[in-house]
């Protein structure tokens, strides 16, 4: 099996979840807390940038560094605000 084939697995695994449990289940299984509380810190980053907050006031709320903010300020794309749009 090939790296490629791996996110691919991944992304198929995930499209099957049915609750929110079953996703923290999952996340529980494959991630260690601390990379679960990144994912989760970064995508908490792109909801405030998508409401149009500003650096300091995400550092104050997120804990997240301007060096994160700003690594997930360039690279939201689609997937992110499709993502965003959908849970509003």
């Amino acid at each position: 099996m090939k790296e490629k084939d791996f996110s691919k697995l991944l992304y198929s695994a995930i499209m099957t979840l049915k609750s929110e449990d079953e996703c923290r289940h999952l996340f529980e299984d494959l991630c260690t807390p601390k990379e679960i509380k990144s994912i989760a810190q970064r995508f908490a980053v792109a909801k405030m940038l998508s409401e149009g907050s500003i650096y300091n006031d995400i550092v104050k709320k997120t804990g997240a560094s301007t060096a994160t903010i700003s690594r997930v300020n360039r690279t939201m794309s689609k997937g992110s605000k499709t993502v965003l749009e959908r849970i509003k």
